[in-house]
């Protein structure tokens, strides 16, 4: 993940506007006001536009980027929130399922940094929420970032439907060729 390395990649530049969404689950008041400090101080160092929705939880951001992503015209989504193991299987299930689906988002076209938190305490919360220590939320930032340029610079030109009308000839012998006008 971003922000784990000595060797960060640096934040890319857009020829174009580019808008990311945020979207948080602010279950922990402090660790979702440093989450957004940070996820919104990389995307402000990168010139991108951001707005910012909040969820009840963790299980519902996936659901709200899939309607974003849906419905709106967002480059790039920013998932944060925090889920602290319980003495229930609760914990688990969050954290697999919204993990899973925003995989899932990811690989049907979504540019999604995955900025949840997933802890034992609120010790090790604090300390992935610090932007001074492991900042993973300005890593999810980032990574969204890198995954639109990365998307940007993929793009396939429009070229139709594959085929223009009588520019290829087929007859009944085999031969085959371009069209003679």
């Amino acid at each position: 993940m971003a922000g784990h390395s000595d060797n960060e990649l640096p934040l890319p530049a857009f020829d174009e506007p580019c808008k990311v969404l945020i979207v948080i689950a602010p279950y922990y008041g402090d660790i979702s006001k440093a989450q957004l400090d940070s996820a919104r101080g990389v995307l402000e160092r990168a010139g991108v536009a951001h707005e910012t929705v909040e969820m009840p939880g963790s299980l519902e951001l996936p659901t709200a980027i899939g309607i974003a992503h849906r419905q709106s015209d967002f480059d790039g989504y920013v998932a944060l929130g925090c889920v602290i193991r319980g003495r229930t299987s609760h914990y688990d299930v969050v954290v697999n399922e919204s993990a899973r689906a925003i995989a899932t988002l990811g690989l049907a076209g979504a540019c999604i940094g995955n900025g949840i938190i997933t802890v034992e305490n609120m010790e090790q919360a604090e300390e992935r929420a610090d932007a001074d220590r492991l900042n993973t939320a300005g890593a999810a930032a980032q990574a969204a970032l890198h995954l639109i340029a990365l998307q940007r610079s993929m793009k396939k030109s429009n070229t139709g439907i594959g085929f223009k009308p009588g520019s290829f000839q087929h007859d009944a012998v085999g031969k085959t060729g371009p069209t003679v006008a």
